[in-house]
């Protein structure tokens, strides 16, 4: 592995923090740019997102706000919309869909012993395999063992503290004030489409870059 391996948490259609990310990283061919998931929705331009992602070669991982985009759009069911969908469905081209589609759930390193992922896995089975209602989903689990979201079981551990490794995983999706590193995982959603901010991991140094938001788009 000659160059970096970059992941950076949910940009929410943050194109401004986003692009600023990328001008402070310093890109070369040899660096992989690992988006997971989440780059559309709630921000103020997830077109833009879209495009500086395509322009810098980004593999972008599935998120749970594409994933219900593309099942809105197989199914028609409006019912499975959230109140910052319409916006960004309204302005999609036909490229955005086929950027969508071809999102991988997750993204693996063996040599780093590393895999990439939105939301993360359900502890005690193969991460390899879990479902996209999973992996682009779970926040914490339940007494039952069962993956839930963390507004629907404030008491409950994340699924990071009970996930033992390896692999370790560096994910997205719960979006808190800090980073969230643990021995076996590490959390960057540091919501910036919240006010917060916008992070990146670098691999293989294992440092971290932080671009403040402009301001609070959401919420």
């Amino acid at each position: 592995m000659n160059g970096r391996i970059i992941a950076i948490g949910d940009i929410h259609g943050c194109h401004a923090e986003f692009s600023e990310m990328l001008e402070r990283l310093a890109l070369t061919p040899r660096d992989q740019l690992i988006l997971l998931g989440d780059l559309v929705n709630r921000g103020p331009d997830s077109l833009r997102v879209i495009d500086l992602a395509k322009q810098h070669g980004a593999l972008a991982l599935l998120g749970n706000h594409e994933l219900r985009l593309l099942e809105y759009r197989r199914t028609g069911n409006r019912n499975l919309l959230s109140e910052t969908d319409e916006d960004t469905l309204s302005k999609f081209r036909p490229d955005d869909w086929t950027f969508l589609e071809q999102m991988p759930l997750t993204h693996s390193v063996e040599e780093l012993q590393t895999v990439f992922v939105h939301g993360g896995f359900l502890p005690g089975s193969p991460w390899s395999g879990q479902p996209a209602s999973v992996v682009t989903r779970i926040q914490v689990i339940d007494s039952a063992g069962r993956p839930r979201k963390r507004a629907d079981c404030e008491n409950c551990p994340a699924w990071a503290e009970l996930w033992k490794g390896p692999p370790y995983v560096v994910y997205g999706h719960t979006p808190r004030p800090e980073i969230f590193s643990l021995k076996w995982s590490v959390g960057i959603d540091t919501a910036c489409v919240l006010g917060g901010y916008l992070t990146a991991y670098i691999l293989p140094e294992k440092r971290f870059i932080q671009v403040k938001a402009r301001r609070r788009y959401f919420g």
